[in-house]
């Protein structure tokens, strides 16, 4: 007896689309044959982890037949440490992602609907479809996000609204203005769920300082990750910061032991290491200009950026994608955002900043 396990599925799992990472290089190397490639699509730490994150993780490997500490005091007391917040207000992941999925396992149930803007990073609505729930998407704004797009979607059945500061893929950004006019006008019972994988980055006087909104508003929560300045992208560590009694709930939902020890133990060196961050925010402001005032040259639009990677419009994304490849130099096309115009290039070294540029030229010349 034949048995279709695709049909016994739950319907609203069957009909995802999966997300799609960025190229690995050793399947570019593999499929192509080409060599010496660079991955500029994943909004990687172009200058890897820190070195004392690397040793504590080396170190943590010792002790890898022991279960971590499922609590993870120290970790939290760390983050607790360097945010001055109570460790009370935080609940970690493993990565950002099983912190946004433990939001939407505890507070999203069948049918009911989520906010989130157009373009915004793809995996959050995956995550509230595969729960069941509805999403509602409000139109964006010169690609960014409308706020009050999105107070206007907010129905009766609305338990989130999302907000990716700044996004990805497009690396704008809602000011503090802006982010005081949305948590003013949301309804106290409704979560804004804001997602600040980039904000490391941010030089802008005018950016939100979301941390300090929690003291006045408990249905706010704030979701970072170790994947970007921290350059833990391959150990999965992220964390979230809420109200205590929202962390509660968090905590009661997230699985026994979810952050691995050697990711822990990176991300408390990590964290100890803030002249590793300088450089590489600062590596970041370098690059990002070398790459605008380049792809400006070549008389490509793109729109402008604080984060670590630039989207650019090359009219017709995957032919240039594809023949970047050729050159050994991975993109991200944004097909999936339905940006089919458009290409997001991680902001890398110099010499990997270069060589992209270079190849641009030639496969669009």
């Amino acid at each position: 007896m034949n048995v279709n396990f695709q049909v016994l599925a739950n319907q609203h799992v069957r009909q995802l689309v999966p997300y799609q990472p960025g190229k690995p290089i050793k399947e570019l190397e593999r499929e192509l044959g080409v060599s010496s490639s660079i991955k500029l699509a994943s909004n990687e730490n172009p200058l890897g982890a820190s070195p004392h994150a690397l040793l504590a993780a080396k170190e943590a490997l010792l002790q890898a037949h022991i279960y971590p500490d499922g609590a993870y005091y120290e970790l939290k007391q760390e983050l607790s440490d360097f945010l001055s917040i109570p460790q009370s207000c935080i609940t970690v992941g493993n990565g950002s992602e099983n912190i946004l999925e433990l939001i939407v396992k505890s507070y999203l149930a069948h049918g009911d609907t989520a906010v989130v803007s157009e373009y915004a990073f793809l995996t959050i609505p995956i995550l509230v479809e595969s729960f069941g729930a509805l999403l509602n998407v409000a139109p964006a704004f010169f690609y960014g996000h409308d706020i009050e797009a999105m107070l206007n979607c907010i129905d009766k059945k609305t338990r989130i609204v999302f907000v990716v500061n700044p996004n990805n893929p497009t690396g704008t950004y809602n000011n503090d203005a802006q982010f005081r006019y949305l948590m003013e006008h949301v309804p106290s019972h409704i979560l804004v769920v804001v997602d600040e994988a980039y904000h490391d980055y941010i030089d802008k006087d005018d950016y939100p300082d979301v941390q300090s909104y929690l003291t006045h508003y408990p249905n706010l929560i704030v979701t970072r990750t170790f994947s970007k300045v921290y350059g833990l992208a391959g150990l999965r560590l992220g964390y979230a910061l809420s109200s205590p009694d929202i962390a509660n709930i968090l905590n009661r939902a997230r699985l026994p032991f979810n952050v691995n020890s050697i990711a822990a133990s990176a991300g408390i060196a990590a964290l100890k290491d803030q002249e590793h961050v300088a450089k590489t925010v600062a590596l970041n402001r370098l690059g990002l200009s070398m790459l605008t005032e380049g792809v400006a040259n070549l008389g490509l639009s793109f729109i402008p950026s604080i984060a670590n990677f630039l989207t650019i419009n090359v009219k017709d994304a995957m032919p240039v994608y594809n023949k970047l490849l050729q050159e050994g130099v991975i993109v991200r096309p944004l097909n999936a955002y339905k940006m089919p115009e458009f290409i997001r290039i991680t902001s890398g070294t110099e010499a990997e900043n270069i060589r992209f540029l270079d190849a641009l030229a030639k496969c669009i010349a």
